[in-house]
């Protein structure tokens, strides 16, 4: 019932402690969504990228 990682002089976890290491373990093993590229750009900016400056365009 012991977690290898506590030694002697680690004090035991507290409730709040325990709820948040649960909360953050809950959190990483969501699904994520792909990461950088030209959809990310287009998602945050809710337009095409290269719309908004058409002068840009090669």
């Amino acid at each position: 019932m012991t977690d290898p990682t506590d030694g002697p002089l680690t004090p035991p976890e507290s409730p709040v402690h325990r709820a948040l290491r649960l909360k953050k373990a809950a959190i990483e093993a969501r699904e994520k969504p792909p990461r950088g590229g030209r959809f990310q750009r287009e998602q945050a900016a809710r337009i095409a990228t290269g719309k908004s400056k058409p002068w840009m365009s090669r």
